[in-house]
């Protein structure tokens, strides 16, 4: 069983999008030598589905320990971007495919996503931002990829471990993970892609959206603001709240000058926050947030400090 799910694990990282069979120029003979069997079984996909994932999975990297087989049937395959996890933002896909075939399952989903961390020294553990209600199709041309994000609080350390569950369930059968250990590495010293806040009781975290995509020129600016669950142990949600985040970036090491043509973040449909930032030119950004409530007024962060600005920042190098 190992050896086989091995093999599996080692075709899978060739490749991964899906589901268009419109798209022109797809040369489904590049499916030859990869293990992928295709037939007219409806809850896989077609030579054409099949090669658009093969060719995405060619852009991420697989996770191994992350990854599972379902009811002897099926395989479940993590990837990221890297095949790593860091501090702050980090988004995870998920594909499926059948033990018999190689190709990928149209019908599966990935719930209950739950990172936990370990704190040693105190025994105690706490959980981290993750996307709400587990994954989901992010592009309706690409129906057997997965993706959610988890937003990690801190990385691996003296201080404390993670560990990763999740249920999977793939067409009918339902397997998963339960607390597999992982690492989350840190990010770049002086960089800052996660903060959190307080309003009242409540301490929630804003998450800056792949900061390592920033480059000079008007950049969108995306971001999450998750909650605390008032269980630690729990994920932490997206936050109900509809907040507007005030940007403005600097350069701390050229005088803190800032930039034209910014604007604030909002909150979209799907819960994502987004923005305009305009980095006009290579180095450190800090850039400075105030978080207004639903009626305009102050709820963190715009404190004024020595400087000017406000004390509530991301930092990001380009």
């Amino acid at each position: 069983m190992k050896k086989v799910f091995t093999l599996f694990l080692v075709l899978a990282s060739f490749g991964l999008y899906s589901c268009n069979s419109n798209d022109d120029g797809l040369d489904v003979s590049e499916l030859s030598g990869t293990g992928i069997t295709i037939s007219d079984d409806v809850d896989c996909c077609s030579a054409e589905e099949a090669l658009q994932v093969y060719k995405f999975l060619q852009t991420v990297k697989i996770i191994p320990e992350l990854s599972t087989v379902v009811d002897d049937k099926y395989n479940v395959f993590a990837y990221s971007k890297t095949g790593t996890f860091h501090t702050g933002y980090n988004e995870i896909y998920f594909v499926a495919t059948k033990k018999n075939s190689g190709n990928y399952v149209k019908n599966f989903d990935i719930t209950n996503i739950t990172p936990l961390m370990h704190m040693v020294q105190k025994d105690i553990y706490h959980s981290t931002p993750v996307s709400a209600g587990g994954v989901e199709s992010f592009d309706s041309r690409y129906l057997a990829v997965k993706r959610g994000w988890i937003s990690f609080v801190m990385n691996t350390s003296d201080m404390g471990t993670w560990s990763l569950s999740y249920d999977a369930t793939v067409l009918k059968s339902k397997g998963g993970i339960n607390r597999v250990p992982l690492t989350v590495d840190a990010i770049p010293a002086g960089q800052e892609w996660i903060k959190s806040f307080k309003i009242g009781e409540d301490t929630y975290y804003i998450s800056l959206v792949n900061p390592a995509e920033l480059k000079t020129g008007t950049n969108s600016i995306e971001a999450y603001i998750s909650r605390k669950s008032s269980s630690i142990t729990e994920p932490y949600g997206l936050a109900n709240e509809t907040f507007t985040v005030e940007i403005i970036p600097t350069m701390p090491d050229m005088g803190n000058h800032t930039s034209p043509n910014n604007a604030p973040l909002t909150k979209q449909q799907d819960g994502k926050y987004k923005g305009t930032i305009n980095l006009t030119m290579t180095g450190l950004w800090r850039i400075h947030l105030t978080i207004k409530d639903a009626k305009g007024g102050i709820v963190a962060g715009g404190d004024n400090l020595s400087d000017g600005f406000s004390s509530l920042f991301f930092d990001v190098t380009i």
